[in-house]
């Protein structure tokens, strides 16, 4: 794996994808991705239907110089797979503590993308955290396996809002410590 710096945030090179921030040729495949319900509703933040300007906003976010959250899209161009496969990202929450959330596009799900995806964030660990947290909904088991298969370890039951799904849902919260 190799770090690669653009605009302040590493482009992170793996043997399958790069992890790279998003740009305004994504918004197309961002909006045809996100806007899939079986997307929006293992996330918190994606509303389905998906709203006209949301992923413009999204990317306008990740770009912005005084961000709070690191936005990456998997891009597999490098080894001639599609340019946007999903998006990882890692929230700042306090000194040397993020979140990371991800999803992946359908068409790569059962790939072991995510879990690709995760390692190579946490190997490079470019926010240089102390610790890192994740959180899933409890009928994410699939997201809640990526996250053990990455060395986060389970702490508790939670709940989070789900905006697609206009509930709070019940989650299960992981940390991983990182040195």
């Amino acid at each position: 794996m190799s770090l690669a710096t653009i605009t302040e945030q590493p482009v992170i090179t793996t043997d399958r994808f790069m992890l790279r921030p998003p740009r305004l040729s994504d918004i197309g495949l961002l909006d045809l991705y996100a806007g899939d319900a079986r997307v929006a509703r293992m996330t918190t933040w994606i509303p389905h239907p998906l709203p006209p300007g949301a992923c413009e906003a999204m990317v306008a976010r990740a770009q912005a110089p005084k961000r709070v959250e690191d936005i990456w899209v998997m891009d597999g161009t490098p080894e001639g797979a599609s340019e946007l496969m999903g998006v990882i990202s890692l929230e700042r929450m306090d000194a040397r503590q993020s979140e990371i959330s991800y999803w992946v596009a359908p068409p790569f799900w059962n790939t072991g993308l995510a879990s690709d995806a995760v390692r190579a964030l946490v190997e490079a660990n470019p926010l240089r955290c102390a610790t890192l947290f994740a959180s899933v909904f409890q009928d994410n088991a699939a997201s809640a396996r990526v996250l053990v298969n990455c060395g986060f370890d389970y702490i508790g039951d939670a709940e989070a809002h789900s905006v697609a799904r206009g509930a709070t849902v019940p989650t299960w919260t992981y940390l991983r410590k990182l040195g």
